[in-house]
């Protein structure tokens, strides 16, 4: 027999999910002061919701059944009883949020077997201790993990290819924002495993695509889809459900019941049905949502930006040096890697050309991955140690409008300054690293195309300061002499060590031969500088256009064939090099721009 609870209230709450927070937090800011959580557990998701919106939560208490009242006349004047395992509530309506696993549910690849890798995180997940840890989903579970686990202290990067935010429930919605903002897990949007191998028990992850690098993770945590409650997960009588007062967190489907809506507009459906008093506004697109709000773009970039453009040089109208200094985070990272930048939607382009995505996407955030430059050189002209620095140089070009593709991000990032806020991400740890170089004396060269130059300047700065005393060269190709940016600071590197040399190549100036790199290793003109390439002792860096790169790419016969257009990793094979892959390490490192 329960304990009568004394209290009647507006609407109880069954599960501290994500969305059953965000429902609660909802219909307390809309006037209904009596609303109270039921938690079978001993936590609720987003834990410090509860004391910002002073939230009545109920711990350890498990629901055995839902009726109707009767006040012993037969009217229980349209309220609902409650029983719990501890207590019994009288309230005029109910939400279940509680969901289950889902038992049947497979990930969409073959999993290894190891208690690294799991499907939903329980507490059986080791938890304790700095670990990088993978979260695979696209719902608000996965939130709710991501959110766990970057409490806890860890290194996280949520893999959630396929999630539209606007899905998600508020609760999660905003949780996501503080962790993006905080730069407290990277969010890959568009990303999710191809493959998952162990390598030295640990787990190595193959996204599939060539913009995101295999990462190695102490665990991996799938979080699957959850499906909702049903009726006898409450002992939900057939009065109460034809009540029409009980509803249920999911798509309502042909086998579910009636009163069911999704998460994220649940609280609208129940305070429409529910609670007259209420004046429930129209549901909107967010585009009509946000562009109602007179200071609707302030608002967005307090939301959404972490970061100041604390230097931006235009080194001629389409090609930019700028620096970005995070609000809070690390800036630590190794030469060769990238991170993230963004802007919204919502900012201006400096050219007209269509973008249709802004329509849709008015107060969403654009994201892309940059290799980290360096400014080489410090403000008293020694080399640049980044290790001790709080911010991160980028290199980018203007990427022009074509028939095929409208470019989003550059075209907005053109109209900013010194001083302006964007959002960084926090780091990724690609493996276009000088990890594989341990021999001082080695020959390292860098091919690059473009902006590709950016991530080598890091990494030459990192070997010379080293006292890397093989020969070091830098062979990078533009279509003008105005396209070399960084030129001069590699000519004051050139002027200081006898073992570094600058190679710039333009294609389109009238007084300069056009060659190209693929020209330096057919022509032998390392030979002419006296730089030997001999497979045994040299390290090929490649980086910018994949044409560039000539990467092998399996057949229809299952056999790996070049491209028609020779490249340079063609030419390198031929010479007796190898490609440095995952699982099998060689001597010709590579990142694709695109």
């Amino acid at each position: 027999m329960t304990e009568q609870h004394p209290s009647r209230y507006d609407l109880i709450v069954i599960g501290g999910s994500a969305s059953g927070m965000s429902t609660a937090i909802s219909t307390v800011r809309s006037g209904l002061s009596r609303v109270r959580i039921l938690e079978s557990g001993r936590s609720v998701a987003f834990g410090e919701l509860i004391g910002e919106n002073q939230l009545d939560v109920g711990f350890g208490e498990t629901v055995t059944s839902i009726d109707v009242a009767d006040d012993g006349n037969g009217d229980g004047g349209g309220d609902l009883v409650v029983d719990t395992d501890r207590l019994s509530y009288r309230t005029r309506a109910v939400l279940v949020a509680d969901r289950h696993l889902d038992r049947s549910w497979r990930p969409p690849i073959p999993l290894p077997d190891s208690d690294r890798v799991q499907v939903d995180g329980g507490d059986d997940v080791d938890v304790t201790g700095e670990l990088d840890v993978l979260v695979v989903g696209a719902s608000d579970h996965s939130v709710e993990l991501v959110s766990r686990y970057t409490a806890a202290g860890h290194r996280v990067v949520h893999a959630a290819g396929g999630m539209d935010p606007g899905k998600l429930s508020p609760a999660a919605d905003r949780e996501l924002r503080r962790i993006e903002r905080k730069r407290s897990a990277t969010i890959l949007y568009r990303s999710t495993p191809a493959s998952i191998e162990l390598i030295n028990g640990e787990p190595l992850v193959d996204f599939g695509d060539r913009r995101t690098p295999d990462l190695q993770f102490d665990h991996v945590v799938w979080a699957p889809p959850r499906v909702m409650f049903r009726p006898d997960d409450v002992g939900l009588t057939d009065a109460a459900l034809d009540s029409g007062k009980v509803w249920f967190i999911g798509d309502p489907d042909d086998d579910t019941p009636t009163t069911t809506a999704p998460g994220w507009q649940v609280g609208v459906a129940i305070a429409d049905a529910c609670f007259p008093e209420i004046e429930v506004a129209p549901v909107a697109p967010s585009l009509e949502r946000r562009t109602r709000h007179p200071e609707a773009i302030d608002d967005l970039r307090a939301e959404h930006y972490n970061a100041t453009i604390t230097h931006f040089a235009p080194h001629h109208s389409d090609l930019w040096v700028l620096r970005v200094k995070p609000d809070s985070g690390d800036t630590s990272y190794l030469p060769g890697q990238y991170a993230s930048l963004g802007l919204g939607y919502w900012e201006p382009r400096i050219d007209d050309a269509p973008d249709h995505d802004a329509e849709v996407r008015w107060d969403k955030l654009i994201r892309r991955s940059y290799s980290i430059s360096s400014r080489m050189f410090d403000e008293y002209g020694y080399l640049t140690n980044e290790d001790g620095l709080d911010e991160l140089e980028f290199y980018i070009v203007l990427v022009a409008p074509t028939d095929d593709n409208t470019p989003a991000l550059t075209p907005r990032l053109a109209l900013k300054s010194e001083g302006d806020r964007i959002y960084l991400g926090p780091k990724v740890a690609g493996r276009y690293t000088l990890r594989a170089v341990t021999n001082p004396s080695d020959t390292v060269v860098f091919f690059s195309t473009g902006t590709g130059e950016a991530p080598h300047n890091g990494m030459i700065v990192e070997l010379l300061r080293k006292g890397h005393t093989g020969p070091i060269v830098s062979a990078v190709t533009v279509r003008n002499s105005a396209d070399l940016g960084y030129e001069a600071k590699h000519r004051e590197l050139e002027s200081r060590y006898a073992n570094y040399h600058y190679w710039p190549m333009p294609t389109r100036e009238p007084d300069i031969p056009k060659r190209y790199l693929q020209d330096l290793l057919r022509d032998d003109d390392f030979g002419a500088k006296g730089v030997s390439l001999d497979p045994a002792s040299t390290h090929v860096f490649l980086c910018g256009n994949p044409a560039m790169i000539g990467l092998p790419e399996k057949g229809d016969d299952g056999a790996e064939h070049f491209p028609e257009t020779t490249g340079v990793v063609e030419l390198l094979v031929e010479r007796g090099f190898t490609l440095d892959r995952r699982n099998s390490p060689g001597n010709v490192h590579y990142e694709e721009y695109w």
